[in-house]
């Protein structure tokens, strides 16, 4: 088994992790396009849900035959609310047909409600070893703004009643929301710290097309930070991490050591084979040698079906070499390991030649010990490095 720590890219056809979207929400953030849905108790449907993930599951471990489970991810929506029974069934299934070779990293996404802070000690029960909190904000007008159904206070009980439960804890933040200074975010953001969390997770706020703050930004009733504001809370992300210890392993997450990095999304960023389960699912799997992209469908009816019938993706496509490639470099230059430069040749690159060598000169990548890496200075502006080099 690949040791998630090292910075290795699994072979192809090797271990496999587990990705499981869970797509319902107490209610939907302003800000979110993910593929969720308002939970409205219909214990029937989330029934047949799970039936249909595990199902799938089944299906696909058929058709990969032996493999090692690397890693766990539940995701969402908020699969802090399926109940303990739900999160076991799916992770004893998953041990019986990938067999680990050891322990195992298992993560849950949870929000930090009074309601779903009281499943924590039950959760863990059912195997899971590292949870990922949705706190977002910790000041109620920020927590009111982003659409939360939970106070700064609720958020801080919840952080309480994780960390008796789970030794490994994550937190989600917010950052760029309107009018946020740069002295509030640093103060905002070291109270986080002093919770404990290992790994810290901060996002600059981005308006979707698709969603509420996207159609109030057309309106003109949302005005985020302009370019610099932005910037600035970045670098002060960035150094106040920094001051405490953590390490930016990927351009947004931050990790207090190596031990505390996500060993799931490390896999995920090196290439490894992954399942995805439940609506909207998104996969990566080797089949007969080649790197295959499965999407699973988006709503659930559909999803219930398709597995029923045999046919849970909305779409499966073969890469071609240079896609698959591709791909593999676009996520692993998000990391601090950066890119294993062989990678070059296979999108007709060379680290010799323009336009690697004069991003290397002007100081936006490094070359070092066989791997290419975006430095500090090209971090901030990954997405201007990356259309520079594959365009």
């Amino acid at each position: 088994m690949t040791d998630p720590l090292d910075p290795v890219f699994p072979d192809p056809g090797s271990d496999v992790g587990l990705y499981v979207h869970w797509p319902y929400c107490s209610r939907i953030c302003p800000y979110c396009d993910f593929n969720v849905v308002r939970d409205r108790g219909r214990v029937k449907e989330q029934t047949r849900l799970l039936d249909a993930i595990l199902a799938d599951m089944r299906a696909q471990a058929a058709m990969l035959g032996p493999r090692r489970l690397a890693s766990i991810f539940l995701g969402g929506g908020t699969p802090s609310l399926m109940s303990p029974d739900a999160v076991s069934a799916v992770i004893d299934q998953a041990r019986a047909l990938f067999p680990p070779a050891g322990d195992i990293e298992i993560t849950l996404e949870a929000n930090p409600t009074d309601a779903e802070a009281g499943r924590f000690a039950a959760l863990a029960d059912a195997g899971v070893n590292r949870l990922s909190m949705g706190v977002q904000a910790l000041d109620d007008a920020s927590l009111r703004f982003l659409g939360r159904d939970h106070s700064a206070d609720e958020a801080l009980r919840a952080v309480d009643l994780a960390g008796r439960a789970f030794k490994r804890l994550s937190i989600d933040l917010i950052y760029a929301r309107p009018n946020q200074t740069v002295a509030g975010w640093t103060a905002e953001l070291r109270s986080a710290l002093a919770k404990g969390f290992e790994h810290v997770s901060p996002y600059q706020l981005t308006i979707e097309p698709e969603t509420a703050f996207g159609r109030a930004l057309r309106r003109g009733t949302l005005t985020p930070p302009d370019e610099d504001q932005a910037a600035a809370l970045y670098e002060a992300t960035q150094a106040v991490l920094q001051d405490a210890g953590f390490d930016a392993y990927e351009v947004s997450n931050h990790a207090r050591g190596v031990a505390a990095r996500s060993a799931h999304n490390l896999h995920v960023w090196r290439g490894g084979d992954y399942l995805g389960l439940g609506p909207g699912a998104h996969g990566r799997l080797t089949l007969d040698g080649v790197r295959t992209a499965t999407v699973a469908h988006r709503r659930i009816d559909a999803y219930v079906a398709g597995v029923a019938e045999h046919k849970p993706w909305s779409d499966r496509e073969a890469q071609s070499p240079a896609d698959a490639a591709e791909e593999r470099f676009l996520l692993a230059l998000r990391t601090v390991e950066g890119a294993p430069i062989g990678l070059l040749a296979d999108l007709g690159l060379s680290p010799d030649a323009a336009p690697v060598a004069d991003l290397i000169a002007d100081g936006f990548l490094t070359a070092t010990s066989g791997r290419l890496s975006a430095t500090a200075k090209g971090r901030p502006v990954l997405d201007g490095v990356l259309k520079a080099l594959l365009t």
